[in-house]
């Protein structure tokens, strides 16, 4: 059992992540896809990766990641990174950043249980080798098991987070943490968490980030590093909110398609230019230009110059419309698990 002891400053920085984090979905996903305990909260999931475990390369970059990773319990922290939720390729640069000394403290932690290999040595040594090999596992499987359900796993967190942002605002802060999931327990100013490790830990001050996911496998996760929010990834099923009429687009409607399809886009990881943006929605540098301008004036985008490039991103509202509106159709209830 994990006692964390909240501080005000952390009770008064209670958030949720806005999507999910490209790296560390794909890394948990890699060990909680494993075996069947996903199947209730994420089939289309489970059906994927048995599908295309029969592809050469997602078959051997399975097989690395099954060798590397522990096949349940606590991960290395580092390979779960609080930087790089824009971009697959920014979370896989924050991992490859990792200081030596914490590499092998944290692989070494988590091998415990473990009959030493080779490459398992190799890798609590912190051999670039084995990092390259980590790295380019991790793009593959991403690529081939959760990219094409991406946009309906970003779905899913954003109703999550609208579930939970409702219950906030009916039971306040004390409902919200009482109702996360039955491994959490809140004892205030004490949470108490049933997970792969046990301690008695001070928040951070830096706040406390909610983050909603089938991939956590039984128990929820505690991330907990001076100078960053506490992070708690929790199981959670992904419900799809209810569908729209069969035939039906909302945000087409309010949009038109292709401001529509440019919204969308930037659901996906990104870094998302202008010219990303002209490329994923086959349209014209001017004309992703113009619909990134609209969609900032709406205060649907935010965007920012980086050097010679110009970063769009959504803000708040943006994610509540694609919530309200870029829903999958569904034959299903309300609220289904999320299937292929």
């Amino acid at each position: 059992m994990l006692r964390l002891r909240l501080r005000p400053a952390d009770l008064g920085r209670v958030f949720f992540s806005d999507r999910p984090h490209p790296v560390g979905t794909t890394v948990l996903a890699s060990q909680a896809l494993r075996g069947s305990t996903v199947a209730p909260t994420a089939p289309a999931l489970l059906d994927r990766a048995a599908v295309v475990a029969r592809v050469g390369a997602v078959r051997a970059a399975s097989a690395a990641l099954r060798h590397l990773l522990p096949a349940r319990g606590r991960l290395p922290d580092f390979l779960t990174p609080f930087d790089g939720l824009d971009s697959l390729d920014a979370g896989l640069d924050a991992i490859r950043a990792t200081p030596v000394p914490r590499v092998r403290s944290e692989v070494a932690g988590a091998y415990a249980d473990l009959p030493g290999t080779p490459l398992r040595r190799r890798f609590a040594a912190a051999d670039p080798e084995v990092f390259d090999l980590l790295v380019q596992a991790t793009r593959t499987y991403y690529e081939g098991v959760l990219a094409p359900h991406w946009p309906a796993l970003a779905l899913a967190h954003r109703h999550q987070v609208a579930i939970a942002a409702q219950r906030y605002a009916t039971s306040g802060l004390d409902g919200l943490l009482r109702g996360l999931h039955p491994a959490i327990r809140w004892r205030p100013p004490v949470l108490e968490v049933d997970t792969w490790w046990s301690g008695d830990l001070p928040g951070t001050g830096h706040g406390l980030l909610l983050v909603p996911t089938p991939l956590a496998g039984t128990r929820p996760r505690v991330l907990v590093e001076p100078g960053r929010p506490v992070l708690l990834a929790y199981p959670a099923p992904m419900l799809l909110p209810a569908a729209a009429a069969p035939g039906r687009d909302p945000l087409v409607g309010l949009l038109g398609r292709t401001r529509a399809a440019v919204l969308r886009r930037l659901a996906e990881p990104g870094p998302h230019t202008t010219s990303a943006l002209a490329r994923g929605a086959d349209i014209s540098l001017a004309s992703a230009s113009e619909h990134a301008a609209r969609l900032r004036a709406a205060g649907l985008v935010g965007s920012h110059r980086v050097g010679g490039s110009v970063l769009h991103r959504l803000t708040p509202l943006g994610l509540h419309l694609l919530s309200q509106c870029d829903i999958p159709p569904t034959d299903g209830p309300a609220a289904v698990g999320l299937r292929a």
